[in-house]
């Protein structure tokens, strides 16, 4: 509890009202932070799984190609069925991917993973922050909630009344 004063009179919450403002507050910013981390780790892994498609892509294209020159020959595909098949699923993730979008350039697709990656670590350094100075807040307010007799199951006792 005295840790607890502490921080309540070096942060200025005096008030009951500004305590829980500033706690919906930080609660409110630390999800929003949390939602566009998330955010920008589902673009890092389609990033990923995009640039390991264009990889396969190329390794597999010449063989799909030799495939067609054979006239879609059921030898030449006995012969190449795991290749023809992972340059058929190259197809389809980027149909899934891309949406019919042309197919960026690798050296497009790792410099946008490079700026992504700076993103993160700066909105996760901010994240940290943010975490760090909710939890205190919650912390605050959970305490001066106790003290003053405000914990839920005294709320719901009220509210049966």
């Amino acid at each position: 509890m005295a840790a607890t004063l502490q921080y309540l009179q070096e942060n200025g919450l005096l008030e009951y009202g500004q305590l829980e403002k500033r706690a919906a507050e930080a609660a409110d910013r630390f999800h929003v932070l949390s939602k566009q981390i998330k955010s920008i780790e589902g673009a890092m892994n389609t990033n990923t799984e995009l640039k390991g498609t264009v990889v396969d892509y190329a390794k597999t294209r010449p063989v799909f190609n030799g495939y067609k020159v054979a006239k879609y020959s059921r030898k030449y595909l006995a012969e190449h069925e795991a290749e023809i098949a992972l340059y058929r699923a190259t197809q389809d993730t980027f149909r899934r991917v891309l949406s019919g979008a042309k197919l960026p350039k690798m050296d497009a697709l790792k410099a946008e993973y490079q700026k992504l990656a700076a993103e993160k670590r700066a909105v996760y350094k901010e994240y940290r922050a943010v975490r760090k100075d909710m939890q205190e807040v919650v912390t605050a307010k959970s305490n001066i909630d106790r003290l003053l007799g405000l914990t839920d199951a005294q709320k719901n006792k009220e509210m049966e009344r």
